[in-house]
């Protein structure tokens, strides 16, 4: 069955974790183009800040507090966007977080209420919305990660679950197009974002706090792609050129991008800025209510790359890429090893 998907103007759309970050630019931008937002995450406060922002702007929209974590929360935020704005067109699995610090210095159950939220909270969401798009159609969006195909030190934990999250996506797609459900699901990977992402992270780092590796891209170029994804059926779309010429590096030359990530990643990801503290969002939810981070370098507004992965020249593109990615890359990997 061919998935038909109305404009973005025209959709309901339930978005998690819209209280900061990607979740926030996504119902910013989606709102300020028509759509009805029903927005989630556990911060009730910044959520309803959120809301009333953009009411204020004269879009439509409404909070539904909640964990991810608990299927039955997200039950509710099916029902309220029944009840407020009569069904749901794209839901939008955004909510998630990271864990900075050694594998063998996490805690336990530190890793396993990360999975609650990264890959269950995803589990939770597309179980619902299945449900409720199974007879007039939708999108459903899992945001990933490129770590949702290579893995990064540090932040071992977190490229565990975005596996999962892909292993999960691409699955429930093809169950879906088997059983002919009028339902597209798509896999967003974004690449390093500016958002409190590292802010939000729990810190187990022995000598720094979490920080983004550049380069760096502009919250609101995910969101740009998430709408366009639900106006238009992709199957999975990674946002931003440095992350594609890193996933085409760990597919082509694994030992060699084994040798870069040892070689950078182990500085780059974190700074000496004492004033953050090293709890995070993992049990609680912190009060900030901001799209944008605090990262001080350069920050991209715009990924070609992207641009053309989604237009209609995608196979062209394609090819095109992956030659600039991995040239892009093993340059990349040559300057980090030779600066060691």
């Amino acid at each position: 069955m061919k998935v038909k998907l109305k404009r973005v103007e025209d959709q309901v759309m339930v978005i998690t974790g819209a209280s900061s970050g990607i979740g926030l630019s996504t119902a910013r931008l989606a709102a300020k183009r028509g759509a009805r937002v029903v927005l989630n995450a556990r911060n009730d406060a910044d959520l309803q800040q959120v809301t009333e922002e953009i009411r204020a702007n004269g879009g439509r929209a409404v909070a539904v507090p909640g964990d991810v974590a608990d299927e039955h929360a997200m039950d509710w935020v099916a029902s309220t966007a029944q009840r407020e704005f009569g069904g749901i067109d794209t839901w939008v699995n955004n909510a998630g977080l990271s864990i900075y610090g050694k594998l063998t210095d996490i805690p336990m159950a530190d890793k396993r209420r990360l999975f609650d939220i990264n890959f269950w909270g995803v589990v939770n969401g597309c179980r619902t919305a299945v449900r409720s798009l199974k007879d007039k159609g939708g999108a459903i969006i899992n945001i990933g990660s490129e770590v949702s195909q290579m893995a990064i030190p540090l932040q071992g934990i977190y490229s565990a679950s975005k596996h999962a999250v892909a292993g999960y996506t691409d699955a429930l797609r093809m169950e879906l197009e088997h059983d002919a459900l009028p339902i597209s699901v798509t896999l967003v990977k974004p690449s390093a974002i500016n958002t409190p992402f590292p802010e939000h992270a729990r810190n187990y780092l022995e000598d720094g706090v979490p920080a983004l590796p550049p380069p760096v891209y502009a919250p609101e170029v995910v969101a740009e792609t998430i709408l366009k994804c639900a106006e238009r059926p992709v199957r999975d779309v990674v946002v931003g050129g440095s992350g594609k010429a890193q996933i085409l590096m760990s597919q082509i030359a694994p030992r060699l991008t084994d040798r870069y990530m040892e070689r950078s990643m182990f500085d780059k990801q974190k700074t000496h800025d004492r004033s953050q503290a090293r709890e995070g969002s993992l049990e609680h939810p912190q009060r900030d209510g901001r799209a944008h981070g605090l990262h001080r370098g350069h920050v991209m507004q715009s990924s070609a790359y992207t641009t053309a992965a989604l237009s209609g020249i995608t196979r062209i593109v394609s090819f095109t890429a992956a030659g600039i990615a991995l040239a892009v890359g093993v340059r990349r990997w040559r300057n980090a090893v030779n600066a060691a």
